[in-house]
């Protein structure tokens, strides 16, 4: 019987040996493999990325982004950390998306403006609008007063002389009222000094097929339209005659006299002899 208890005694300790070798290789394996993957664990930092499509001239507010976790060692050189370098002072100076984004895309420095700078032209045209550019000079321009966001009407003088039975001559004529400026000479800008050599407008298709023809055909002039001014401009057309208020007089027809003959016949001749008409 004291053969068995030891006999017992000596297997158990040998399993309970064999339960701690094994534990302590277990807790030493896992020990290893959480160092190693400790070593492979990439160092990060936050920036900001889009939360969304980004298309070109979208004005960049804080909705449009998110913090992510990117590696430390594969940062762009300008990328965007901090939120005050991205977004700086009151909102009022804000940047503009110069290159398209997709979700997730980081925020570089080079595709986005500097705060408050305008991102280009085609910014500035709305859904269906097109920019057109007209010549102009110190008169036709309003003599440099002409700034971007302005409205103007626009006038053409031409020949028609020809084109209908009523044409004589030159013409000025209202063709658009209330057009948009969106830029001066090459500047989307509010700056411009001195008088302009061309000025560009902000047009439908149809209106643009109008101006080149005006512009080919004739002369364009501009009249600045008031800030507050919400008036559209009537039809206008000027001649010569009616610039100097010469009203054509009508030539009413004469009416031809009336003659009465009566024809006699002497020999072989007839001869016809004027009398007095009786009605």
């Amino acid at each position: 019987m004291r053969m068995v208890f030891s006999l017992v005694m000596v297997l158990g300790l040998g399993l309970a040996g064999f339960a701690a070798w094994k534990t302590s290789e277990f807790i030493n394996v896992t020990k290893a493999r959480e160092q190693a993957a400790l070593k492979r664990i990439v160092p990060t930092v936050e920036v900001f990325v889009a939360n969304k499509p980004l298309p070109f001239g979208h004005v960049l507010t804080p909705d449009d982004v998110v913090k992510v976790a990117w590696p430390k060692n594969a940062l762009p050189e300008t990328i965007f950390q901090d939120p005050a370098l991205l977004f700086p002072g009151d909102g009022s100076r804000q940047r503009t998306v110069i290159r398209q984004m997709e979700k997730f895309e980081p925020l570089l420095a080079s595709k986005v403006t500097e705060p408050g700078e305008d991102a280009g032209l085609n910014t500035r045209l709305d859904r269906g609008m097109r920019a057109f550019t007209i010549k102009v000079d110190a008169s036709s321009g309003v003599s440099g007063f002409l700034r971007p966001g302005d409205r103007v009407d626009l006038y053409w003088t031409g020949n028609t002389a020809g084109l209908t039975a009523e044409s004589s001559g030159e013409i000025t004529k209202l063709i658009e009222s209330g057009i948009n400026v969106v830029a001066i000479d090459q500047s989307t800008e509010g700056t411009a000094t001195g008088a302009a050599k061309s000025v560009t407008v902000a047009v439908s298709p149809q209106q643009v097929a109008r101006l080149a023809q005006a512009q080919m055909t004739g002369r364009l002039a501009m009249s600045l339209v008031g800030v507050s001014d919400d008036t559209t401009a009537a039809a206008a057309d000027v001649d010569k005659r009616g610039l100097l208020g010469i009203i054509q007089q009508e030539v009413a027809p004469v009416e031809a006299a009336k003659v009465c003959t009566i024809r006699t016949r002497k020999g072989a001749e007839v001869v016809e002899i004027p009398i007095p008409c009786t009605n």
